[in-house]
């Protein structure tokens, strides 16, 4: 692991959008809730989509305690299906507060990252978000996701309300 300097943006909506973003053309799509997935599909779908991004924090966890989150009640995990296959997902977490839902994670594997699915992901991500009822959603991104990142979330109505520098251990590898 190496230490790498980031900066990380924290993101609030403090009221539900009217986004009609519609699904990209000509892909059969399909997002579908996975209900208390395993630890190893979540670890595949973490990994594959975020792995290059340095989204570790999790795979310290034993697969007992990672599932003790993904299959909190609060927590959701929402896959997209892009032609039969994983092609991104979400994961939503209500367990801070009753008024606050946060967009804990948020990714595309990298082959489906060029058809145009972010926005439309992102919005029906919002939507699911908001479907809880909260007072505020929240998200953060930060220097080591995607550069495309901090535009989306503003582009379909976050706004930032704090930053923090951070250092953080990576893998060797990236």
């Amino acid at each position: 692991m190496s230490i790498r300097s980031t900066t990380v943006t924290f993101l609030e909506m403090t009221a539900e959008p009217i986004l009609r973003i519609p699904p990209p053309g000509c892909l059969k799509l399909m997002l579908a809730r996975a209900e208390r997935p395993e630890a190893g599909f979540y670890r595949y779908l973490s990994g594959a989509a975020g792995g290059a991004l340095h989204r570790v924090d999790r795979n310290q966890l034993s697969d007992g305690d990672l599932a003790g989150i993904i299959h909190d009640e609060n927590v959701e995990i929402w896959v997209a299906y892009v032609n039969g296959q994983p092609g991104g997902w979400f994961e939503i977490d209500a367990r801070r507060a009753p008024s606050e839902v946060e967009l804990q994670y948020f990714g595309l594997l990298p082959a489906f990252r060029s058809l145009s699915l972010g926005k439309w992901l992102l919005a029906e991500a919002i939507r699911a978000c908001w479907a809880r009822k909260p007072g505020r959603v929240v998200v953060q991104t930060c220097t080591l996701d995607g550069p495309a990142a901090l535009p989306l979330y503003q582009k379909l109505g976050f706004v930032p309300y704090a930053r923090e520098d951070r250092m953080v251990e990576v893998p060797d590898n990236s």
